[in-house]
């Protein structure tokens, strides 16, 4: 039978969207914050000559410069004030996260709830500041040393852009946090799923011009979309899979009140580790590639050329890396995020047993072995979701293509956006409801 949530999730409507003026208002909000954001792509950083860099990336554009590129929505590829994006922050989140499971005070301030998480956050904004800081030195460095790409090179230059790229990021993190507290979803996650989908017109574009010159067969084309369409079903599947293990606690008594033995689950979700694992792994690979072309072909070693040739997209060592990289931080990740021993603690603080376990260190090792069970079939849709279209790319030559992480970031994203849209429609309906009966209870009473 269904619950009261879905059966008023079943039964929601234009009129009912028509009255939820907070919600109205937070999209409206995070809208605008999104349109500043892609406003800021445009700004190109000062000192710089646009067309010699423009041409500059493009020999870059198969590296790690392209993945950042496509996460900051073409800030890179402009080198404008965005151009840093918001992966500074990202990767000081997962750092202090990795830090918290191997610093005792930091894992304590984990365990003290609401403060303490403001004081990991306070730590991760300082950390965003260092690695933002070190970042944009290092590209003011690169841009000096291209021929052309800047017009003043020295001091002044490189104050001004690692002020203006790190101005860039920690904006974007200021508006990342007021777009989850005014507004809907997840701030950073949508600053990154808007740089995500801004390229996807321009490449669909590119894609069906190829089509119609006849570079692209019309039956590959739609084989593409019909692709396109399985992946994002399987992924909405996978992400919204989770393992549920059965949870009781005992009768309990409070005064002189007997209540009943309850029943809960915990979830553990197919998927643990996200899109993380995806994005180490292709950073890790792409970094080769990267360094070969800022340096001198020339002057490259032979077995450094064929590294780099082994290592390039759709090669077989390229693929078997991949995946046994994205297999690796899977794991790695879902230990650092979810630790048994405490669910565990916790179950037995609060009376909570699993039917057929004892409670304590056995409990802990039945999660850690139905964890360990899931996260192998999650490793394997992580490889299969970001190999495949590896793959299309190698047979076939088809430039365009959204799969791998862009795509899990984007299905991702999407899912709890739309969560967090039916929530608030529930929450409108209920207050509905509420204000009904209370109207109702005051006829009654007269």
């Amino acid at each position: 039978m269904a619950s009261a949530a879905e059966q008023l999730a079943s039964n929601l409507n234009f009129s009912t969207f028509a009255k939820a003026e907070d919600l109205k208002k937070r999209l409206w909000f995070t809208l605008g914050a999104l349109l500043v954001y892609r406003l800021g792509t445009y700004i190109p950083l000062p000192g710089l000559n646009p067309d010699a860099f423009a041409q500059a990336f493009q020999g870059q554009s198969a590296g790690i410069l392209g993945l950042f590129n496509m996460f900051s929505g073409g800030a890179v590829e402009r080198m404008a004030i965005f151009a840093l994006g918001i992966m500074p922050y990202i990767s000081a989140s997962i750092i202090v996260q990795l830090m918290t499971s191997v610093v005792p005070a930091l894992e304590q301030l984990k365990k003290e709830g609401e403060q303490g998480r403001k004081v990991i956050n306070q730590y991760t904004r300082y950390g965003t500041v260092l690695l933002g800081a070190m970042q944009a030195y290092g590209i003011a460095v690169g841009l000096e040393s291209g021929s052309g790409l800047v017009n003043d090179p020295g001091w002044f230059f490189r104050i001004s852009t690692v002020i203006s790229l790190l101005g860039g990021t920690m904006f974007l993190m200021w508006l990342g946090e007021q777009i989850t507290s005014r507004g809907i979803g997840n701030g950073i996650s949508l600053i990154i799923f808007a740089g995500i989908v801004a390229a996807l017109p321009s490449a669909l574009a590119g894609t069906l011009e190829l089509g119609r010159t006849g570079a692209l067969s019309t039956p590959l084309i739609l084989a593409i979309i019909v692709m396109v369409v399985a992946v994002i079903a399987l992924i909405v599947f996978v992400e919204r899979a989770q393992r549920r293990l059965l949870i009781q606690y005992p009768k309990r008594q409070v005064g002189n009140r007997m209540f009943q033995g309850d029943t809960s689950h915990l979830p553990l979700k197919l998927n643990t580790s996200g899109v993380i694992p995806a994005i180490f792994a292709s950073s890790l690979l792409l970094l080769p590639a990267t360094l070969a072309g800022f340096a001198n072909s020339a002057t490259m070693p032979g077995w450094a050329t064929t590294i780099v040739g082994a290592l390039a997209h759709g090669q077989p060592l390229y693929m078997f890396l991949y995946g046994a990289m994205i297999a690796f931080f899977a794991f790695f990740y879902t230990a650092i995020v979810f630790n048994p021993k405490d669910t565990a603690d916790n179950l037995k603080k609060h009376g909570g047993f699993i039917p057929g376990i004892r409670p304590g260190e056995r409990t802990a090792e039945y999660i850690d072995y139905v964890l360990t069970r899931i996260t192998v079939v999650g490793a394997i849709y992580l490889i299969f979701v970001c190999i495949l279209p590896e793959i299309l790319i190698s047979q076939t030559g088809v430039p365009f293509y959204l799969g791998g992480t862009s795509l899990l970031i984007v299905v991702s994203v999407t899912l709890d956006t739309v969560a967090q849209i039916q929530g608030h429609l529930i929450a409108q309906q209920y207050e509905g409801l509420i204000k009904k009966s209370k109207l109702r209870g005051g006829k009654r009473g007269r």
